[in-house]
């Protein structure tokens, strides 16, 4: 038996695992993939308070390394199920594992929505972003491309025609989606341009990395190349919240629908992190979820002493 029961291992994840230890609880956190999530992603992290720089995986390597010191429990296991017994919660694994613990935390993360391109996931951090503002100096006075045409892309082309050289939108759709306020703001810069209606094929690499995309027209069906630093892929992000709907509310994405206070409609289930429903996902806004998080599950436990 668990005092807490963590759901993902990134950020969030092993924030909640650090503060329920911390308060003498005892914890487990279940990990489908790899410890630290999207953040390993990132091969420079320059704002997160505190460290100058630092790579993804270090950060997830000192986070793991930090909750193992304080005693925490750790299982390469995919989550599937979380039963609800009351003052029990028996979280369910795909690999046949049924681990009990007295409350749950939520961490389960999202995934960003990718192209479908051969080689798509080598050139992640080498060439291929999702962040501008984790990632857009190492691209400043370059010339980027960003695939995607609603508010997400648009937000992330304004950040970025503040330092690259040129930014090119490409969308699939036969016009930019996102708020006009939005286009306006973005348009309105010399070194921004939009190609529409058209569908990136394939990737250019050389020995640095990403060197260049390969587009086809959808309605001549003219294909080229166009020459970029790097290409910044902002079609979504997919929260894969769906096994747990039964024990936590959520919204039309699919996040689940809880404010800052981390709370579910279950008494003792508690969300944190990028699988929530919140207007900033970042590295500082997962790991404060998941200290919330951890010292909510803290209280419901203390209180049935």
């Amino acid at each position: 038996m668990h005092d807490i029961i963590i759901i993902g291992g990134g950020p969030a994840g092993m924030t909640a695992a650090l503060y329920a230890l911390r308060n003498g609880k005892s914890a487990l956190v279940l990990e489908k993939r790899g410890f630290g999530g999207q953040i390993t992603h990132s091969p420079k992290v320059e704002n997160y308070p505190g460290t100058l720089q630092m790579s993804g995986n270090e950060f997830a390597d000192r986070m793991l390394d930090q909750i193992l010191a304080q005693g925490a429990e750790i299982e390469l296991e995919t989550a599937v199920r979380v039963e609800d017994r009351g003052d029990i919660k028996v979280v369910h694994t795909e690999e046949g594992s049924a681990f009990e613990g007295r409350a749950v935390v939520l961490a389960t993360g999202v995934k960003h929505r990718m192209l479908g391109l051969p080689g798509e996931n080598e050139l992640v951090g080498e060439g291929i972003s999702f962040c501008a503002v984790c990632d857009g100096d190492f691209y400043s006075g370059r010339k980027v491309c960003v695939a995607g045409g609603g508010n997400s892309a648009l937000q992330e082309a304004i950040l970025l025609a503040e330092k690259c050289s040129e930014v090119i939108i490409l969308q699939d759709l036969p016009r930019c989606t996102g708020e006009q306020r939005l286009q306006d703001a973005l348009f309105a810069r010399s070194n921004v341009s939009a190609i529409c209606d058209t569908k990136i094929t394939g990737l250019r690499t050389g020995g640095d990395g990403l060197t260049g995309v390969e587009i086809e027209s959808r309605t001549t069906g003219e294909k080229r190349v166009i020459d970029c630093d790097g290409l910044f892929v902002a079609i979504g992000l997919i929260p894969e919240n769906g096994p747990f709907a039964d024990l936590a509310a959520l919204n039309a994405y699919g996040y689940f629908d809880s404010d800052e206070q981390c709370l579910t409609r279950t008494p003792g289930v508690y969300v944190a992190g990028d699988c929530r429903s919140k207007g900033v996902r970042q590295l500082t806004t997962a790991v404060a979820d998941g200290a919330t998080a951890a010292l909510a599950a803290c209280r419901y436990l203390n209180e049935r002493v």
